[in-house]
């Protein structure tokens, strides 16, 4: 189990939107400030946000209860990360497998967006190998195949998303060549997004070589600005290396957002915190986050306590729904932070 890892403080410029930009626009280059003024006093108008939890924390349970819980609890949806006890995306049968699992979703009423950041689905011994940024090109095939795997996944589920990211750069690897190996590798995902219809949502990870919004908009810049590009924004990693504020990070991501993970964290440590534990003011990236219009889910992101997964997952929704009611009437709630009482042992480590 990995300990959490430092990160130093990155003071990279991150682009803010281009005028008129909304949420599902594609965006231009960097913005003037009267551009980002106009662009801001645009906004639609505020929406509800809606709440999903991640299976990746919900990993000692099966699918179908994992469903199920997050029903009873009243999330909205599910991060669904396609892995070897949850939809296996290597396994046979997996166009029947993924049409029974949208009937259950169906019946259930939850939404649903496709992760792909299964630790060992691909390799029993690499932890995420291999990447879109191995040397060998049958690895990175392997990757490749993979989210192409669950971009068809998602489109027969009506997903609203296919999340992924870069990988960390192999060790000797120049950064110029990596670049280029995530460009190429990432070129028939997205042609098969766009077939399909569902955006693809890269998420900068503390780490990898795609580490920050900055990263995001080289990447997408490389690529000729594709339609269906987009960013996954998780927001505990905002708090953790961004140099905006979360709130600040949710403006200026809005052009590209297609999906949001949530925890709390702390400042320069890549440690995924249940709600209250780390140094997020919430209720001000939630009121953003509703300016934005954003329609997707904004999954809760607690992998490393899975063990008690079902514990987090009832208190989470709650406290997410006081803070959305407290950024909606701009006023601070004096109960934030639930009373987590983890029933066994406190995880250690990154959820990367």
């Amino acid at each position: 189990m990995r300990r959490a890892t430092t990160v130093p403080s990155r003071s990279t410029e991150v682009p803010g939107p281009a005028s008129g930009a909304g949420p599902g626009a594609g965006g231009g280059a960097h913005a003037t400030s009267a551009e980002h003024a106009t662009a801001t006093s645009q906004a639609p108008a505020v929406a509800p946000l809606r709440f999903g939890y991640g299976t990746n924390g919900l990993a000692d349970l099966r699918l179908d209860d994992a469903l199920a819980l997050l029903a009873d609890l009243g999330y909205d949806g599910v991060g669904l990360t396609l892995d070897h006890m949850h939809l296996d995306p290597l396994a046979p049968d997996l166009a029947v497998r993924t049409r029974r699992l949208a009937q259950r979703l169906d019946a259930l009423g939850l939404d649903v967006t496709v992760e792909t950041g299964a630790r060992y689905v691909l390799d029993p011994r690499r932890k995420h190998g291999p990447s879109l940024l191995d040397p060998d090109p049958d690895d990175r095939a392997r990757r490749v195949d993979l989210l192409i795997r669950a971009v068809r996944v998602a489109a027969d589920l009506g997903a609203h998303a296919v999340h992924c990211f870069s990988g960390t750069t192999p060790p000797g690897t120049d950064p110029d060549i990596a670049w280029h190996r995530l460009g190429d590798a990432l070129t028939p995902v997205l042609e098969a997004a766009t077939t399909a219809g569902v955006p693809l949502a890269v998420e900068p990870e503390p780490g990898h070589l795609l580490a920050t919004l900055a990263d995001f908009h080289r990447l997408r810049h490389a690529l000729g600005d594709p339609h269906a590009l987009g960013l996954t924004l998780d927001i505990g990693h905002c708090q953790c290396l961004e140099p905006l504020p979360p709130a600040d990070c949710v403006r200026a991501a809005a052009p590209w957002l297609r999906h949001v993970q949530i925890e709390d964290m702390r400042r320069g440590i890549h440690e995924h915190l249940p709600f209250g534990d780390g140094e997020i003011d919430f209720p001000p990236v939630l009121a953003a986050l509703s300016a934005t219009g954003y329609q997707g889910l904004t999954v809760v992101e607690l992998p490393r306590h899975s063990h008690a997964g079902p514990h987090f997952a009832e208190l989470s929704l709650p406290f997410l729904r006081r803070a959305a009611a407290a950024a909606a009437t701009a006023t601070r709630s004096p109960v934030l932070v639930p009373p987590h009482g983890d029933p066994s042992a406190t995880p250690e480590g990154s959820t990367s």
